[in-house]
């Protein structure tokens, strides 16, 4: 299929359910929380968008905004479908935004249908709700609410022609398909205005990609990061060009057993689930002696000498056989034994980290992007990955420096604009680019690198410039240091929160800061640090749902306890 020639989402997902109808009815989605060996097949996938189509073209005129609030199953990506085909717009929602962020989005996008998955969900927006608003659910729960459930019981024996061609044929490249909400770090949340061809062009540049990793093999999806995730919402339609089988997992805490089961060939994270890999492994890693010991630290060193293009001596490339034998393939078959390539998006992922997972056997891709560039803007391509850069850009999009360092993106999958927002809108595209906020540089290979964040930078007394996060990244190498927060602007040194389970173990990370330090410049040198307990959460509203400190309710918490490290 031609994708730069397709006109929507919608089309994507018809005609490829007529391509895979003709391969006899083939396995699509599963939700492995749901104890059964049953997939719901590509035919039945497309029947089901069908009939909600149907359905909600009953109460939809073109351009109306729906609201879908669901954990991650295979309902998801049908109602995402079926509200697209059947004229609306669809307004992703985390399952775990704040009460605030819930009033705020409802009362800025109006959406004429709210769906929700269960009275779980319900019942976090239902005092938010319009009169006028109509309510569906996905599992029957209440009598007084229709549910997508009974709306498919009561169709699916109905006779239905040619559905692969009875699609919404109205919608162009350049129309709304969807309205993603931003995190809100500094304030309320944005509503970034996406295009189908926005969203289809970034399709068109993962495929280029994901076709090198896959080759001969089936694509195999586990999908745990939120759908809401502007990062996974376009991912789904990925997996739709692929033609992949997809599984949902049940949950961040079964993931490895999700991972035996499912045997991704392809599983897409932000850095976050791969500092935990990398703090767990390590721990492991370090708990090993003697001859094992020594395979480990050989499969790490010579791991990093190939991904750095360094040739090996013959006596290397023995030692490295044995190591991809007795310990690369033990590791690969601990994440299902068919795993060709974790790709990092959503935020920068530590060069350390990113090394270390290459070296092992767990094939890591960087990428970069931003909800308003539908998400991605570059990525590391197979066997030429160069873990400090984020890869070349895609051919669908274009980069370019500006004088002061900032990376900004011109194509179609910049976003439309910000819902509600002229003024922002046009104060971050201004002739077409999008000023990302972010500083990098393209490399003499034509890959793009990441340098800092223009705007959560430090300014310490001095006007030196200081990126908290890379610093905050470091400090969480440490198995021992859960979380960071680094803080010292306008001041004269960096000081540090520090996230650890026992009080006990503040000596050993006092040593480890201290033999950081020594790698860093001046201005990074973090001098003091205060110890403590609880977690930065999406609960307690110091995590954005994509997992992001959210810095400013960090400081209005713990800004007396670091002012007194001055």
């Amino acid at each position: 299929m031609d994708i730069n020639k397709t006109n929507s989402l919608v089309e994507l997902f018809f005609k490829k359910c007529r391509e895979k109808d003709l391969e006899s009815n083939k396995p699509f989605l599963k939700w492995l929380k749901v104890n059964n060996n049953n997939f719901i097949t590509w035919r039945q996938a497309e029947h089901h968008v069908h009939i909600l189509s149907e359905y909600l073209k009953k109460s939809l005129s073109r351009g109306d905004r729906c609201v879908l609030l669901s954990e991650n199953r295979p309902e998801w990506l049908i109602t995402d479908v079926a509200i697209m085909n059947a004229g609306g717009v669809t307004v992703p929602l985390f399952t775990t935004y704040s009460e605030k962020d819930y009033e705020y989005i409802l009362n800025d996008c109006k959406p004429k249908i709210c769906i929700v998955s269960n009275y779980i969900q319900f019942k976090k927006i239902e005092k938010f709700i319009s009169n006028e608003t109509i309510i569906l659910s996905i599992e029957n729960f209440n009598k007084e609410i229709e549910s997508i459930e009974n709306i498919f019981e009561k169709n699916l024996k109905r006779e239905t022609i040619s559905i692969s061609e009875d699609y919404n044929h109205e919608i162009k490249r350049n129309d709304l398909a969807c309205i993603i909400y931003t995190s809100g770090t500094t304030g309320n949340p944005k509503g970034v205005m996406l295009s189908h061809g926005g969203i289809l062009s970034n399709c068109e540049g993962a495929l280029e990609i994901l076709k090198l990793i896959i080759k001969k093999s089936e694509p195999v999806f586990l999908t745990w990061l939120p759908l809401s995730h502007s990062y996974e919402h376009t991912v789904q339609y990925v997996q739709i060009s692929l033609g992949a089988k997809v599984f949902y997992a049940e949950s961040l805490e079964k993931l490895l057993l999700n991972m035996s089961i499912a045997k991704p060939t392809i599983m897409t994270a932000v850095p976050r689930f791969y500092q935990n890999l990398y703090s767990k492994i390590s721990l492991n890693f370090s708990k090993q002696k003697g001859i094992k010991k020594k395979l480990i630290e050989n499969t790490i060193s010579l791991g990093t000498k190939v991904l750095n293009k360094e040739s090996l001596n013959f006596k290397e490339k023995c030692i490295n056989f044995l190591c991809e034998k007795l310990v690369r393939r033990k590791i690969k078959n601990q994440f299902g034994g068919k795993l060709k390539a974790f790709v990092s998006g959503g935020g920068a992922l530590d060069q350390k980290i990113g090394e270390f997972l290459n070296a092992i056997g767990l094939p890591t891709l960087q990428g970069y992007g931003l909800t308003e560039t539908s998400p991605v803007v570059s990525c590391n391509i197979p066997g030429k990955i160069k873990i400090e850069t984020v890869g070349p850009p895609f051919k669908t999009n274009e980069v370019k420096i500006a004088e002061d360092g900032e990376i900004l993106v011109r194509g179609e999958n910049v976003m439309l604009g910000y819902w509600n927002k002229k003024k922002e809108t046009e104060e971050i595209i201004k002739d077409g680019w999008l000023h990302t906020g972010d500083i990098g540089e393209i490399t003499k290979d034509g890959n793009l690198k990441i340098t800092d964040r223009k705007k959560e930078i430090i300014v310490n007394l001095g006007g030196d410039n200081i990126s908290p996060s890379k610093i905050e990244n470091l400090l969480c190498l440490d198995e021992k240091i859960k979380q960071s927060f680094v803080y010292g602007d306008k001041k004269n040194y960096l000081v540090a929160l520090i996230v650890s389970e026992k009080d006990e173990n503040k000596k050993e990370i006092e040593l480890f800061i201290e033999n950081l330090n020594k790698t860093l410049s001046q201005v990074e040198k973090v001098k003091k640090f205060k110890l403590i307990r609880d977690e930065f959460t999406i609960e307690n509203g110091m995590l954005t749902p994509t997992l992001k400190l959210k810095r400013k309710r960090i400081l209005e918490k713990y800004k007396i306890d670091l002012e007194k490290l001055y």
